[in-house]
């Protein structure tokens, strides 16, 4: 049975209040604390001075902030992609991005296990093999296909139980292919690769262009979302009515992205520390299923939720992807958690 708490943030937000008690708070996507990290709401303040609070415009207006230009090119360059393109969400980066190359299009579309619903284009698809099964499958079903053109989409880790997923199989693909790999990095993005993206792991393949998708509001903070890609793609997308349309994202905290790298850094080495600290406080590792430098714990405790409650400390615990299924237990580091709470977390398991 799931328990919900409806909660006001106290001052510390590695502790909730909820129904009038203070919890130690293992849960959430604010990976790296940036939500609230002092320096960070700093530089947001400082962009609030220069652009506002908001810009209701869209990016199809004559008159444009610059700063929106300056971001994509700097996430671009940040996360290894020719160009980027900047929204008001990642669903929003997404939709636009499947919307956009799979309308219409005359070829083959296959969606790997546990693909998001943002890149979804009709419907669930059903898919019930683990990734590393699929990877061997659609290699083998392209090759030996007379179809040309594919459209492959996928998550780039699984985060819940979780998993890094490894993209090495694109290489094995028949050059005569034309294959699309659309990529949602949404729980990555700042956190894989030494706190980059997705990018700099996936092998090049001449026959094998990539589009990478993502929310920018889990490990990096902001209420945006993000293409990363080609300029060809990326100028396509630009072109779209959900782009031209749409309202783009607060100016402010594009201005804060783009000058706090420092602060992403520093933060991304305090988690690391945080899970090597965890982990090796952990007394049955085999109660566990986590992976290198990736800040959740999947329990495989059943009461482990209720026995925390108990003493104060509140985890992540609901059912997914099935909402009448069995609960996931999950312990979720973040930059904003100090020794002293990893410490009395270990003392409560």
């Amino acid at each position: 049975m799931q328990q919900n708490f409806n909660f006001l943030t106290s001052p510390l937000a590695n502790k909730i209040v909820a129904k009038g008690d203070e919890y130690l708070y293992f849960g959430g996507t604010a990976y790296l604390g940036i939500p609230q990290n002092s320096n960070f709401i700093k530089l947001y303040t400082e962009g609030i001075a220069l652009y506002g609070l908001n810009n209701g415009t869209s990016r199809g207006n004559n008159v444009q902030l610059g700063v929106y230009n300056e971001a994509e090119t700097f996430a671009a360059n940040r996360f290894g992609a020719e160009a980027a393109l900047i929204t008001s969400s990642g669903y929003l980066a997404a939709k636009l991005t499947v919307r956009l190359r799979l309308h219409g299009h005359c070829g083959e579309i296959r969606y790997a296990p546990n693909t998001h619903p943002a890149l979804w284009l009709n419907g669930s698809p059903e898919n019930y093999l683990d990734f590393a099964q699929w990877s061997k499958e659609i290699v083998t079903e392209i090759n030996g296909s007379k179809s040309k053109d594919w459209v492959l989409l996928s998550n780039s880790m699984n985060n819940l139980y979780p998993e890094i997923y490894d993209f090495s199989f694109i290489k094995n693909f028949s050059t005569n292919k034309n294959i699309t790999l659309i990529i949602d990095d949404s729980h990555g993005i700042g956190l894989l690769n030494g706190g980059n993206s997705v990018l700099q792991s996936l092998p090049k393949s001449t026959n094998v262009e990539i589009i990478v998708v993502a929310s920018m509001a889990k490990a990096l903070g902001l209420d945006a979302g993000v293409v990363l890609g080609s300029t060809k793609s990326i100028s396509k997308l630009k072109q779209s009515d959900e782009f031209y349309g749409a309202s783009p994202p607060a100016a402010a905290g594009l201005y804060a992205f783009v000058q706090a790298q420092d602060i992403y850094r520093s933060s991304y080495k305090k988690l690391q520390e945080n899970v090597k600290i965890f982990k090796q406080q952990l007394a049955n590792k085999n109660e566990w299923h986590f992976v290198d430098d990736f800040p959740v714990f999947l329990s495989k405790q059943p009461a482990i939720m209720q026995r925390l409650l108990e003493k104060k400390i509140l985890i992540s615990s609901f059912p997914y992807p099935d909402r009448n299924g069995e609960n996931l237990n999950r312990i979720v580091l973040s930059s904003w958690h100090s020794e002293t709470d990893i410490l009395q977390l270990v003392a409560a398991l």
